[in-house]
């Protein structure tokens, strides 16, 4: 009975540590661009659907579309397969409520992107509602 305690918190502390989209979206001092940012800038496509809404608004260097979270989750491989990124940083961010937004840099193939994103919350999580990655001139 112990042993299963331990595991539970200790489970509980991974979830949370790496990330876990249903961390409290009311927690204070929790910031949801952190576990997004480490997606980012390792170019986990995968990772980062988790932290996707059902449906987003996203654009990925100049097509601008409403997707799905499966859709959403191509075009980022996609993208990340041609550009793949070295690095990722997050320059401001803001928010009000349940929605927050951040303006970032990615590096990725040899080329720079400004990247915005929209989070907001519903049911007690934080996901991405809105992503837009721009080849910066």
């Amino acid at each position: 009975m112990r042993l299963i305690s331990r595991f539970s918190v200790l489970a509980a502390a991974a979830l949370l540590a790496f990330g876990c989209p249903q961390a409290s979206a009311q927690s204070k001092g929790y910031d949801v661009f952190v576990p997004i940012s480490k997606y980012m800038a390792g170019g986990d496509a995968e990772s980062l659907s988790a932290w996707f809404a059902d449906n987003l608004d996203m654009q990925v260097i100049s097509r601008e579309r409403n997707v799905t979270k499966a859709q959403a989750r191509q075009i980022l491989k996609s993208f990340f397969s041609s550009y793949t990124p070295r690095s990722f940083e997050i320059g401001h961010t803001a928010g009000k409520g349940g929605k927050k937004y951040a303006f970032g840099t990615l590096n990725a193939g040899g080329d720079r992107f400004d990247v915005t994103i929209f989070v907001a919350a519903k049911d007690e999580k934080f996901l991405i509602e809105q992503l837009k990655v721009e080849k910066t001139e």
